[in-house]
């Protein structure tokens, strides 16, 4: 370029350039684009992003956040105004889990957001139901007889 051509614009402007005259290097200087992380750091507290993205990170990867040997042993069900319902797989394991509560309560504080999680619900396992379905009968007792 010709310096009749550079001299209108201005030093950040100028292509390649710095204010002092050399080229843009290696190291990081102001003409480097700014790293994703801050901009996305600010964009998603100012787009109210960060607790539905928590909210998800808590039920796409329940495994990281709590653990591999908790993880085998139940799974989230909802969470809801801070309340997170979690289904154990058997009665022993929800009681467990109710005695590890304040545990698990500290290593989902630990990984998301404070206040995402202020109760822990454990559940055991759903039993069938017969009040529903096909073979229900309304407004009597029922078979009883299913069972021999």
């Amino acid at each position: 370029m010709s310096a009749g051509r550079t001299a209108g614009r201005p030093a950040r402007l100028r292509r390649g350039r710095r204010a002092g005259g050399g080229y843009s290097g290696a190291r990081p200087d102001e003409l480097d684009p700014a790293p994703i992380g801050s901009i996305l750091g600010s964009a998603m507290a100012e787009l109210g992003w960060v607790a539905p993205l928590a909210h998800a990170r808590l039920m796409g990867q329940w495994a990281s956040v709590v653990g591999a040997d908790i993880a085998a042993r139940c799974q989230p069900v909802s969470l809801v105004d801070g309340e997170l319902r979690v289904a154990a797989e058997s009665t022993a394991w929800a009681t467990q889990l109710r005695l590890m509560t304040p545990q698990i309560l500290a290593r989902i504080t630990r990984e998301l957001p404070a206040g995402l999680v202020t109760k822990l619900v454990i559940t055991g396992p759903s039993v069938p139901s017969w009040k529903h379905g096909p073979w229900s009968m309304h407004g009597g007792r029922g078979v009883r007889d299913t069972y021999g």
